[in-house]
């Protein structure tokens, strides 16, 4: 089967090439190395359009991120549905929905993104929507924080801080957080690509933790004793000064899968091939 897949060198279009590549006729586009006129769809089956312009730390306009997330992608689906192209599959994010709460995101929630990429997401799912007819399918996959392998930023860095300090503060983070290991959001992609299923799909994987629990996992996984312990007044200063690692490590981003399994793989229950405690030793050991 021949699909298009963009954002091949990023994360997630990286481990796919390497895992699915003996499945599929894996044909990449690169929005800064190709030319879209040029680009041919002659015999692909599927597009997985995983490129994006995520959040930059150190910021970005809304204009870049709508060139990117919206006008990109939206020129890439037209041509692919001029073409003849029948699937359509559109990596999101929960944040086209909104940001850390303390209820449940599933698909009866009412979107309200607070920055330029959740807003651009958004923006670009509900047009690809509009293109979709019966010739042209249309998936979208809302994906919370991806860990795995070759993961950068935040989870990187809480794997390198539990790896060379025994003694942390944060025995009193009580939060839940979904998370997805980056090989249960490829098994998704790649059920998506077999079955064609249109729609948005909330995706995580089966166990919903605390950051606590998932840092107490990444220092068993280490081999490492450590202590969790709470410092009066550690976690009002940490969001003082850096409010967006706070949220990340003290407030609560839980999502509700269950329709979207249903969905997905029918109505008995289904568990995803691995287990957080599965990802979170292969991101640090390998596979």
């Amino acid at each position: 089967m021949n699909i298009l897949l963009t954002g091949a060198t990023g994360f997630v279009g990286s481990y796919f090439i390497k895992h699915y590549s003996d499945r599929y006729n894996i044909k990449t586009f690169s929005f800064l190395r190709h030319k879209q006129e040029n680009l041919s769809f002659n015999n692909i089956h599927s597009v997985v359009h995983l490129a994006a312009l995520v959040h930059q730390m150190g910021g970005a306009s809304y204009e870049e991120y709508k060139k990117i997330n919206v006008t990109q992608t939206l020129q890439l689906a037209k041509k692919a549905k001029e073409s003849g192209v029948k699937h359509f599959i559109f990596m999101s994010s929960i944040k086209a929905c909104g940001e850390e709460s303390s209820y449940r995101y599933d698909e009866t929630v009412r979107c309200k993104p607070q920055d330029e990429y959740g807003k651009t997401k958004l923006e670009a799912e509900n047009l690809l929507l509009q293109l979709q007819d019966e010739n042209f399918h249309v998936s979208i996959i809302r994906t919370p924080i991806i860990y795995g392998p070759g993961v950068k930023a935040n989870i990187a860095n809480l794997v390198k801080l539990v790896e060379r300090v025994p003694l942390l503060p944060f025995g009193d983070i009580n939060n839940k957080r979904s998370m997805i290991f980056i090989g249960n959001l490829c098994h998704i992609i790649d059920t998506l690509i077999q079955t064609q299923r249109v729609g948005i799909f909330f995706v995580a994987d089966d166990t919903t933790l605390s950051t606590k629990e998932f840092i107490q996992m990444i220092a068993k996984v280490q081999q490492k004793q450590i202590r969790l312990i709470t410092l009066v007044f550690f976690a009002s200063l940490l969001k003082t000064i850096k409010p967006s690692f706070y949220k990340r490590l003290y407030e609560s981003l839980e999502i509700d899968t269950s329709d979207s399994k249903q969905r997905l793989f029918g109505k008995n229950a289904y568990k995803l091939p691995y287990s957080v405690e599965d990802g979170i030793k292969i991101m640090i050991k390998g596979e």
